[in-house]
């Protein structure tokens, strides 16, 4: 932000922050500039639209400067401000975990709708420990178990479980590897869909801050879920449920490898933008 002698109002200064994240790519620019003078100033948006004509004080505009740069730099909104809410929780984030988004509550909801009396519950590749932490609040009889490949992410996940006062069993470990010898009820997965050859577009929010454990799913982008279906067989009591989310135009290929796995009843889910974003499966048989 420029120095200037005149005075810097609230609506002056989110007038000059919308126009200037603007010209840095930055999509809901008024709204991103809004959180970000929050995160300055301590107050809510309603405050700040009850403040409009109130002068940044000098401490204020130093803080808020600083925001402004590092997301002018593309940095995430989520990491500026720390904190990321999912399906009515907070929680943490860090560049060492993706950042929750609010497609995968899709998962969340169709886990309670198809396995609403589940008793234990595996999240696999749980980062901020989103969907276990979800779902052990949403299903406070679950023994929720949740595994990750990365130390720097489950020290996310603890935190989390912690911030959001549920008990979730955080396990270190490639794909079902930790839990050898148990059975769930329901296995849920988010695991890492984007081609390797897509890595490069991605936004610079995901490319350039995001861990590449999360997002790189391979060739074909269904390295992970190969593994997942093949192996979960092993790992789920009769009648119980695998959901995975996916990205978009995935559904078709990840059905024919739950159907091969010899699941049943296999289901889809869209999102808010009508993409198919969850396909899941149900083990009516014990697997020899």
């Amino acid at each position: 932000m420029k120095q200037a002698d005149d005075i810097w109002t609230t609506l002056k200064v989110l007038t000059w922050t919308t126009g200037y994240l603007t010209e840095k790519g930055v999509e809901n620019a008024r709204r991103e500039a809004e959180w970000l003078l929050c995160a300055a100033t301590g107050l809510d948006r309603v405050g700040l639209y009850l403040n409009f004509e109130k002068p940044l004080n000098d401490q204020e505009l130093t803080g808020f400067r600083a925001l402004v740069a590092r997301r002018g730099k593309r940095e995430p909104l989520q990491h500026i401000l720390g904190t990321q809410e999912f399906d009515g929780l907070s929680f943490e984030v860090s560049p060492a975990v993706l950042i929750p988004r609010h497609d995968t509550e899709v998962l969340i909801e169709e886990a309670l709708r198809v396995v609403p009396h589940a008793k234990t519950v595996l999240d696999i590749g749980t980062g901020s420990g989103c969907i276990a932490i979800a779902l052990a609040h949403r299903l406070p009889q679950a023994v929720v178990v949740a595994v990750d490949l990365s130390t720097d992410a489950l020290v996310v996940a603890r935190h989390n479980a912690e911030r959001n006062g549920v008990a979730v069993e955080f396990l270190l470990g490639s794909f079902l590897q930790p839990v050898a010898g148990r059975t769930f009820d329901l296995i849920a997965s988010n695991p890492p869909y984007i081609t390797t050859a897509d890595l490069a577009d991605l936004q610079p929010e995901v490319r350039d801050f995001e861990p590449r454990l999360a997002l790189d799913g391979g060739q074909d982008g269904l390295d992970a879920y190969r593994v997942i279906i093949a192996e979960a067989p092993d790992f789920l009591n009769p009648g119980g449920w695998l959901l995975l989310e996916l990205g978009a135009g995935q559904d078709g290929d990840v059905e024919a490898l739950l159907v091969k796995a010899g699941f049943t009843g296999v289901i889809t889910a869209a999102d808010n933008a009508g993409i198919n974003r969850v396909v899941g499966g149900v083990l009516n048989t014990v697997h020899l």
